[in-house]
Parts: structure tokens; C-alpha cells; sequence
């Protein structure tokens, strides 16, 4: 099922001039800061929001890597974000000019069979397109198609650091890892890969109270904010011997679930080394090559392998939850950023062990 699109000439148009700036890519590792159009309404459900705050995410660059073929030259990326509404189609019912508002990730029609399943990755007129096949966040202004089902109202004095790792990172660890992973009271989970998403499994896992969270990773400075985000034990990845040492901590058992949070073989590997006879295997890492799927020793091992694209289903609950206080994502920030700066902020992100690096946060100012 298709948005009825309202005709151009009846839905009122941005008047606050014809350009912006914004990160475009340009192909494999070519980026640039330059000028595009300022995005106008196209359909009746469209809304045009000003970005205050973005970030950058690992799948972008996953796409700067040429991992994500469907994104062209010319595509603004970036698909995380908080800004105030500055306009909305006739159909848009929910949301008005000067509202602030969480964007989602995932664009959400909620009238398609996909979306009534509560899957609205495979949108079948969204998913994940924002920063993808359409323009995205990591620009001064975006449209946001179906603005009623992937947008969120949030107050006009929210912590908008905290709030806009709800756009991706958090419900990706949760819903991908750990509801994926099925992770309960009691359990041994194993987290390869400590950064933003990873971490973000790691603090959504503890809901569910496991026995014990083994976070692996090849950065000792990540390895300790995940101890200080809850880990239990810490094994640095860097030797090769990893899953030897799980292996040893759990009496050769191997975990009850292994979270696989960075998308290369290496990584994936480690998972299935070390997942227990009847375990689970959560797939969260982006992929851009093949890996090698340890059949001969899997199929009689009785697990379970999941792999998702977030559907962002949990965001009302996560959001209800870090407004209360009691998950505190904004501690994921690490660097700050003017949006002008963006070229900047992805040498720190794209050199993340070296600079310290988690998430970036990119500050898009009114001007004076």
C-alpha cells in the first residue's frame, strides 16, 4: 500500500532560501562538505526538519568503504538525528512547525504488510532509506517521509545528545543483540565488538540481568568504558586467542549468547567458537564481505543464528527509559562537532582507536 501523494502545488514549501550545506558522498572514501538544494515537501505525509543535532554512525562508514552499493554518488548521508519541524504535508496529523522532534532511522509507512508486522526495516515504502537511497541527516535540513510513524515528539529541552543515539545505535543493540539474542536472567553473553553499538547492547543487556557479559575487542581504552558501562570481564581480541579464553572462563561450555557487533569475519568467527550447545548467535555487525558459516560443527550444536536490520519498535520504551533517568546513552558521546566541521569529525570517528572515539556529536547552531 502506497502514501496518496498530495499535488507539489498545494503543499506550502520552506522559505528560508534555495541552498545548505551538508556531507555528500561522492564514491568509495570521497566525501565532501558542499552545497545542496534545501530539501522541499514531495508528498502529503513529508515533513521538512531542521537538524540541531546529528552524528555519524558506523554504517556510514561501512558506505564510505563502498560496503552499501545502494547508496550513489551524490547522496547526502547521515540517518541519526534531532531538529524542530519547519514544515509538514496536508497529511500530516501528528506533528506541526516548531516542534522538536527524534528521527528515526528506519521510515515506517505503518500501513504496509511489513510494517503490520511490526517489521519496519522492510517497509515497503521506507525502511532503511534516509542517508541510503535518500538524502539524510548529516545536513542543515531533511526530509522525512511518513513523518507521523518516524518521527518522535521529544521536549523542547531534552538532552538531545542523549536522545539522538535512540535514532539507531540504542534499539539497534537492543532489538538486533539482545532481544534477538534472547538474552534472560542468568545467562553468559559474550559482546564482540565494544564500539557505540556494541556498548549499547551491553547496557540494554543488563534489563535482563545475565549472569556474566564478556566484552572483546581489539581497543583496551573501549574495553574499559565497556567496564565502566557494566562488563564483567574484558579480553582484548588483539592475539588472536579470544576464544580460547572464553572457552576457559566458562569451563569449555562456550556462552548462551554471543553478539557479533562489528561485521567482519574475524568477529564473526569468534561468535561461533564460542557459543554454547543450544546458544544464540545475534548477528548485529553490517557485513560487506562473505563469511564462512562452520556448518560441520554447528548443525548438531543446536543453536540459533538471527540476523536484523533494526525496525526500531523499542524506541518508545527506550525513550520512555532514558527520560527517566535510568539508561544514560549520552555517555556514548565522546567528541563534539560543529555540523560545519562534519570533514572534521570523520577523520576522529574514522580514526576511532587512535583518538578515542565513540560517538560524535554534530551541533547544527541557528545563525546569529
Amino acid at each position: 500500500m502506497t502514501t496518496a501523494v498530495q499535488p507539489l502545488e498545494t503543499i506550502p514549501e520552506i522559505k528560508t532560501g534555495s541552498v545548505m550545506k551538508a556531507l555528500v558522498y561522492h564514491g568509495p572514501g570521497k566525501r565532501a562538505w558542499e552545497e545542496k538544494p534545501i530539501p522541499t515537501l514531495r508528498e502529503a505525509g513529508d515533513a521538512i526538519v531542521r537538524i540541531t543535532t546529528s552524528t555519524i554512525c558506523g554504517t556510514d562508514l561501512h558506505i564510505l568503504k563502498g560496503d552499501v552499493p545502494s547508496v550513489t554518488d551524490g547522496r547526502i548521508l547521515g540517518h541519526e538525528g534531532i531538529g524542530i519541524v519547519e514544515s509538514v504535508g496536508v497529511g500530516v496529523t501528528t506533528f506541526h512547525k516548531g516542534d522538536k522532534v527524534l528521527i528515526s532511522c528506519i521510515t515506517s509507512c505503518a500501513k504496509c504488510d511489513s510494517c503490520r508486522k511490526g517489521m519496519y526495516s522492510h517497509c515497503r515504502n521506507g525502511g532503511w532509506i534516509l542517508g541510503n537511497t535518500i538524502d539524510g541527516t548529516q545536513a542543515e535540513y531533511v526530509r522525512i517521509p511518513h513523518a507521523d510513524t518516524s518521527l518522535y515528539p521529544i521536549p523542547a529541552d531534552a538532552d538531545e545528545e542523549a536522545l539522538v543515539m535512540l535514532s539507531d545505535i540504542l534499539p539497534t543493540g537492543f532489538e538486533c543483540g539482545v532481544l534477538n539474542g534472547q538474552v534472560k536472567p542468568g545467562d553468559t553473553v559474550a559482546i564482540v565488538g565494544a564500539g557505540p553499538v556494541g556498548l549499547a547492547a551491553l547496557l540494554t543487556a543488563q534489563f535482563y540481568s545475565p549472569a556474566a557479559i564478556f566484552m572483546i575487542d581489539l581497543d583496551d581504552n573501549r574495553l574499559q568504558v565497556a567496564k565502566s558501562f557494566g562488563a564483567t570481564d574484558l579480553i582484548n581480541s588483539a592475539d588472536g586467542k579470544a576464544a580460547e579464553r572464553v572457552m576457559a572462563l566458562t569451563g569449555g561450555a562456550g556462552v548462551d549468547v554471543a553478539i557479533e557487533a562489528v561485521g567482519i569475519p574475524a568477529t564473526f568467527n569468534i561468535c561461533q567458537d564460542i557459543v554454547a550447545a543450544g546458544g544464540r548467535l545475534a548477528n548485529v555487525g553490517v557485513h560487506g564481505k562473505p563469511v564462512e558459516l562452520h556448518i560441520e560443527k554447528l548443525w548438531a550444536h543446536n543453536i540459533a543464528l538471527t540476523t536484523r536490520l533494526v525496525d526500531t519498535v523499542t524506541t518508545p520504551m527506550l525513550l520512555k527509559i532514558v527520560q527517566s533517568g535510568k539508561l544514560q546513552p549520552g555517555k556514548l558521546a565522546t567528541h563534539r562537532f560543529e555540523l560545519a566541521d562534519i570533514m572534521k569529525a570523520y577523520d576522529t570517528f574514522g580514526n576511532a582507536a587512535k583518538e578515542g572515539a565513540l560517538k560524535v556529536i554534530l551541533k547544527n547552531r541557528p545563525a546569529r
